[in-house]
């Protein structure tokens, strides 16, 4: 039975001489989008009753769905035995403390909690799973796929941010590829390795004697792009002293090549990358601020795969689909495995990880109930011990490991431990752990 909320309380909870937390919930996307909470001391309730703090019309959000307890430093969210569950970072939950940011779902309903004093309306986040090659089901990456699909119907100038392996040349290819000059060609140019001393060359191009080694003049990236797109990568590692001249030329669009005094005419959309923080850079004095403005005219930023691990399942099966794999060569047990790691390289490390699981072959050689020890599907529980979750995962693991090394190599040990780089008497313990016989592998066909 659910508790029916008292108009309006502001019950305190904290001391009086405490800093009291000061937070906003915001409906980022269902049928309330927009709508807003402020949140200081004391409780609020969340639901379709009209006495709720924060009414909502989602049919599939309970009466009185959720109470909040703010708290001096946290939010204590409780579902009020709603019937169709509370979720938080895609896991059902009963009752947490929360600290801002955070995200909830009720219902057909998604919830950020935030920072009272945190800039922006939310943008409707887009009903697709995908923009191009890009894929995510997560409020972070449809909230993207929204900014790219503004994106693509403008012939603005983006900025694209994000960690190392997040996919910014993917994002900046997706967005060519849907814009008004995807037939235009899509030239990228790297900073990062770039010898400075060339950067002014590969940008704009020079003529013939420019300087030493110029025996032939050079069309830029600039000029290579006309009627498409621009990809400057490594943006953050562009020398101080050229970005003067860029500045110029995206204002103008035009360009003027070593060595020569003309200018240029070109008619380009120039999309940048960093996974840099370019604001301290500014502060540093080593970029400058208007070329950040000027090139941000609209910002996105790519999230870290550590962000949205409820999209990992969605980009292994694409992963797989690209590679022309059925998505049940994986185990449930690695697949388990793949979800706890944190991915410091992002999707780039995914994809290599995916890559070496498929080089070694044979997965799905077995049943795959032979490859999953006991209890090692399904999601983690929070009531087994850590070492006991940690190490069934691990085991797990180590099977789908020793049998796709086995199958590869025909039972030939010796040979398969020169491939894991592992001792032969370590990989014979290996397979005696788990009761693996090589000699099984033998006799199958090559």
């Amino acid at each position: 039975m659910t508790r029916e909320p008292p108009h309006q309380s502001t019950e305190p909870v904290t001391p009086p001489d405490s800093a009291p937390l000061k937070a906003k919930l915001v409906v980022v996307s269902g049928p309330d989008f927009g709508r807003e909470l402020a949140l200081t001391v004391g409780r609020y309730f969340v639901g379709k009753s009209p006495r709720c703090s924060l009414v909502l019309e989602d049919q599939a959000v309970s009466s009185t769905h959720l109470s909040l307890e703010v708290l001096a430093h946290s939010v204590r969210v409780t579902d009020n035995a709603s019937t169709n569950g509370s979720y938080c970072d895609g896991r059902r939950f009963t009752s947490l403390e929360l600290v801002p940011p955070a995200l909830l779902k009720i219902g057909r309903t998604e919830l950020q909690l935030l920072p009272a004093d945190a800039l922006g309306a939310p943008l409707a986040p887009s009903t697709a799973t995908s923009f191009g090659p890009l894929v995510g089901k997560s409020l972070a990456m449809r909230q993207l796929f929204a900014l790219l699909e503004r994106a693509s119907s403008s012939d603005s100038d983006v900025l694209i941010t994000g960690e190392t392996g997040v996919g910014k040349e993917l994002c900046a290819r997706a967005l060519h590829q849907r814009s008004g000059r995807h037939d235009g060609p899509f030239e990228v140019l790297d900073f990062a390795g770039l010898p400075s001393e060339l950067a002014e060359s590969e940008l704009y191009g020079h003529s013939k004697g420019a300087f030493t080694g110029a025996a032939e003049p050079r069309v830029g990236a600039f000029e290579r792009a006309r009627g498409g797109t621009v990809f400057l990568d490594g943006l953050a590692e562009l020398p101080l002293e050229l970005q003067p001249r860029l500045l110029r030329v995206l204002e103008a669009r035009e360009v003027k090549r070593v060595g020569e005094a003309g200018y240029r005419k070109v008619d380009v959309r120039v999309i940048s990358a960093t996974h840099r923080d370019l604001r301290a850079l500014v502060r540093e004095g080593r970029f400058r601020a208007d070329l950040m403005y000027r090139l941000g005219a609209l910002e996105l930023k790519v999230p870290a795969l550590r962000e949205r691990t409820e999209d990992l399942p969605l980009l292994v099966d694409a992963l797989l689909a690209q590679r022309r794999q059925d998505p049940t060569v994986l185990s449930a047990a690695t697949r388990q495995l793949l979800l706890a790691h944190d991915w410091p390289g992002n999707v780039r490390e995914l994809r290599n990880v995916v890559d070496r699981a498929l080089g070694l072959g044979g997965l799905d050689a077995l049943p795959p109930g032979a490859r999953v020890p006991p209890g090692a599907r399904g999601p983690v529980d929070p009531d087994t011990a850590f070492g006991v979750a940690k190490g069934a995962m691990v085991d797990a693991f180590e099977r789908d490991y020793l049998l796709a090394l086995l199958e590869r190599h025909q039972g030939n040990v010796s040979r398969a431990a020169d491939a894991a780089e592992l001792r032969r008497s370590h990989l014979q313990k290996l397979l005696k752990k788990h009761g693996l016989d090589a000699a099984r592998f033998r006799s199958r066909p090559g």
